[in-house]
């Protein structure tokens, strides 16, 4: 067995509790993807056709505001995380926005296609897009409630806590968007926690 998939069985069997048997039947499926920094897991307006976990590097979605001119980022994926487009992947419809690699990154990814071809033929597997499903959607409730019901400054520590060295390793640029505050703000709120 390979790194890649040595690393892959490794993350299957803690996100989803599959049995051997069950990961084995879909190593075929997966492969390894290296992506440059600057380089995009998936473009706006095309459909997300690969879930990818992960492996190594740091990815943002994030979709451009034309009236402002500006680029606005929505969430970060990094190490031992799935990347993807989930709406687009499960609707099949094009994607709102773009998954762009900020440091140079390796993923491992299976296509939509190979996924469902598990979902349908092992129960593990289905148990796996539930489980997947469910992780979406909170990521998606959890971003939302932090805007309505946490200031900037916990904003930030929630990110920190879910990517303990992201500061060392993207722009500040990139964390300000991401928060909805000016880079100012952002080196206020550093110098605080500092304290």
């Amino acid at each position: 067995m390979d790194t890649k998939d040595k690393a892959l069985v490794q993350y299957l069997k803690q996100f989803a509790s599959l049995t051997d048997d069950d990961i084995g039947k879909s190593l075929p499926f997966w492969r390894a993807q290296k992506i440059k920094k600057g380089d995009f897991f998936n473009m706006q307006s095309m459909v997300c056709s690969d879930l990818g976990l992960v492996v190594k590097g740091i990815f943002r979605i994030y979709y451009r505001d034309d009236e402002k001119q500006e680029e606005k980022n929505l969430f970060f994926f990094s190490e031992n995380q799935f990347v993807v487009s989930f709406r687009s992947f499960i609707t099949r419809n094009p994607c709102w926005y773009f998954i762009e690699a900020l440091e140079d990154s390796e993923i491992i990814s299976i296509s939509y296609d190979n996924l469902n071809a598990l979902y349908e033929a092992h129960s593990g597997w289905s148990k796996f897009g539930r489980l997947l499903a469910e992780q979406f959607f909170s990521y998606a409730q959890t971003r939302t409630e932090q805007f309505v019901f946490f200031s900037h400054e916990e904003r930030y520590i929630k990110l920190l806590e879910e990517h303990p060295n992201i500061i060392a390793r993207i722009p500040a640029y990139h964390i300000s968007s991401y928060l909805g505050i000016t880079n100012p703000s952002l080196s206020r709120i550093r110098k605080r926690i500092g304290k």
